[in-house]
């Protein structure tokens, strides 16, 4: 079983996984504060100097300034404001994905496919596969030419 295990972990695909997980969390680290520190704010201040985390509608009736005094008064809230902040999150992560995606397959060189030479023909009378240069087929020994045309069949 551990030996199953370690060459699962060590495949090439699993590792590769690893740090695209690792880089992935990093970049989300950095979206977050784009999107917390300078989308949001240019945003609110767009819509008259909102705060989106501070939207919310508390379900006790009372009212509070900040989502901050809500939840220290142990009120329970509805937070679309941080709904909000977590659905530009995803928009500018799915697109800066995209964009990299995009100029990565533009860069991608693509790869000629080298058909390699065929090594096998079909006798034409028994319909069974022979090496290339055979003239006579082993199976129904028919007489071949050089492009495995039938010859009189003897």
């Amino acid at each position: 079983m551990w030996k199953e295990f370690k060459e699962f972990a060590l495949k090439g695909n699993v590792l590769d996984l690893a740090v695209g997980v690792v880089i992935g969390g990093a970049f989300g680290k950095i979206v977050t504060s784009l999107v917390n520190d300078i989308i949001t704010p240019l945003i609110g201040l767009l819509l008259g100097k909102v705060d989106f985390t501070n939207l919310f509608i508390t379900l006790n009736g009372a009212d509070y300034n900040t989502l901050e005094e809500a939840k220290k008064a142990g009120a329970a809230t509805l937070n679309y404001g941080l709904f909000l902040n977590s659905v530009i999150d995803f928009l500018i992560i799915a697109f800066s994905i995209f964009i990299v995606i995009k100029q990565l397959n533009r860069f991608k060189r693509k790869q000629e496919v080298v058909k390699a030479p065929e090594t096998i023909k079909e006798c034409p009378h028994c319909i069974t596969t022979i090496p290339i240069k055979a003239t006579r087929c082993p199976h129904c020994t028919s007489m071949l030419d050089s492009n495995g045309a039938a010859l009189a069949h003897e």
